[in-house]
């Protein structure tokens, strides 16, 4: 028996490839599946089942290209309900792969159809748990996220989730090793481990969701509280991972469409496409292809696309790092970006030396901005950061203007007079930067190297700092 995670930093997801004997499963997979069927063509092993945990919410599954290719049938729990063929498990039922069997347990209450699967071997000793997002390494599942599809309260959801917990998880042997969905960095949840694998037993012990003495009332309350606004493109992956999607080979053939920088500039201006470039933000603020928004590929780059791109079928055309054209349009369509409809040939270097025309966005560091500040206090800084993140720990007199909200902040932005915006380290900064820009915002000038170098150079009056976790 082979049991192999397939961790993906960007969306701090865990998909999962199992095989025994000459046949496999896959649960939870990405959009791109050729690493999938390449698993099992190394083993010689038929892929037998794709297996879905819950309707995903921040990232497209593959289960519907995997099933075409491999012929496998894509198995979810009770109460699902998707648009295209599957087969829909009862609660307790098993599949025999190979040596090895899976006994689903249905687990509602992150969304009603939640479902873990776990894996007995071939004496028929529960061995591990791949527990989707109804257990995390440190958290359980966010209960706010199926409530319009539930016609549940969160309130509501969350006691289900406790019952699931209990009378289907806690009561298994402690040295099951659980395999979830997600790890720290994921929105699925509040308070995840960076591990990305624990056994039950010593979850039991540190899990704040599963202490022994809880009672309902008390676990409603703490899963429920401090939950942030879910990013708005998660009801729109559940959509596409419901009802089905086109084919993950049509989406790369249509984005990777190479255009000479002219017949760049008439796509640009004869459709409405977004022109996203993905490079290094240093890069990008010493020039860039005029109304770019940047948000580099080498960053959390699928969740900040999910945020502040709000139409899944909004056209983009797509600046990029010479050779990584593939590569964005994969890792867009993996949050349900799929029309890309061409890309900068010879990326931005092309551009310019074609005699295009060209943006820049100005940056200072941090001991210019110091200087700055000492002969005109009153210059206006803006910090991009979440709001926790500023009221922990700020320059005085700072305001926040967080990204995550940019149509919301910009309005306090003023267009008369040189701004200066900083976020942690510069990658979200220059991305509000970018946007703003692209709206007329002439005057925005980024500090480089955001917060961190701020509080690094000494020279800033600070605010006192307040512990994050204390914010909730």
């Amino acid at each position: 028996m082979k049991i192999e995670q397939i961790y993906t930093g960007c969306l701090a997801q865990g998909a999962y490839y199992i095989e025994s004997n000459g046949e496999a499963v896959v649960i939870d997979p990405l959009r791109e599946v050729e690493p999938y069927l390449e698993k099992a063509r190394k083993d010689n092993a038929t892929i037998k089942y794709v297996f879905e945990t819950h309707f995903h919410a921040d990232f497209v599954s593959g289960h519907i290209d995997l099933s075409k290719k491999s012929g496998a049938p894509i198995v979810y729990g009770p109460t699902a309900n998707p648009n295209f063929e599957s087969y829909i498990a009862k609660d307790g039922e098993e599949f025999k792969v190979g040596n090895i069997t899976f006994r689903v347990l249905h687990t509602p209450g992150h969304t009603m159809e939640s479902t873990c699967y776990l894996l007995l071997d071939e004496n028929g000793e529960e061995k591990a748990l791949f527990s989707g997002d109804t257990l995390f390494i440190g958290d359980v599942g966010r209960p706010d996220l199926a409530q319009k599809a539930a016609s549940m309260t969160q309130e509501q959801l969350a006691a289900t989730l406790f019952d699931s917990l209990r009378n289907k998880i806690m009561t298994l042997p402690d040295d099951v090793v659980v395999y979830p969905a997600h790890g720290a960095g994921s929105a699925c949840g509040k308070n995840m481990s960076k591990e990305t694998y624990d056994s039950l037993g010593h979850q039991k012990a540190t899990n704040y969701a599963l202490r022994p003495d809880m009672t309902k009332e008390e676990f409603v309350k703490e899963v429920t509280t401090g939950l942030m606004p879910p990013p708005a493109y998660f009801p729109l992956n559940v959509a596409m991972n419901k009802n089905g999607y086109d084919s993950i080979d049509e989406v790369i053939k249509r984005g990777t469409h190479a255009l000479s920088p002219r017949a760049f500039e008439v796509a640009a201006n004869e459709t409405s496409a977004l022109i996203l470039d993905t490079r290094n933000a240093q890069i990008f603020s010493e020039g860039f292809v005029p109304n770019s928004i940047n948000i580099g590929i080498d960053g959390n780059f699928a969740p900040w696309v999910g945020a502040l791109i709000p139409d899944l079928k909004q056209q983009i055309l797509l600046v990029t790092d010479p050779g990584r054209e593939e590569e964005v349009v994969t890792r867009l369509a993996r949050v349900g970006y799929d029309y890309c409809i061409g890309y900068l040939d010879g990326g931005f270097d092309a551009w310019k030396n074609a005699g295009m025309e060209v943006d820049r966005i100005e940056r200072v560091n941090a001991d210019q901005l110091a200087e700055i500040l000492v002969a005109n206090p009153d210059t206006p800084v803006f910090d991009v950061r979440k709001q926790s993140e500023y009221l922990s720990e700020r320059i005085e007199n700072a305001e926040n203007a967080p990204l995550d909200f940019v149509n919301e902040s910009m309005l306090s932005i003023p267009k008369d007079k040189p701004v200066y915006v900083h976020c942690a380290g510069g990658y979200r900064s220059m991305i509000f930067a970018s946007i703003l820009r692209a709206r007329g915002y002439d005057n925005l000038i980024d500090v480089a190297g955001g917060f961190k170098t701020i509080k690094e150079s000494g020279k800033f009056r600070l605010t006192d700092y307040v512990c994050p976790t204390t914010l909730l």
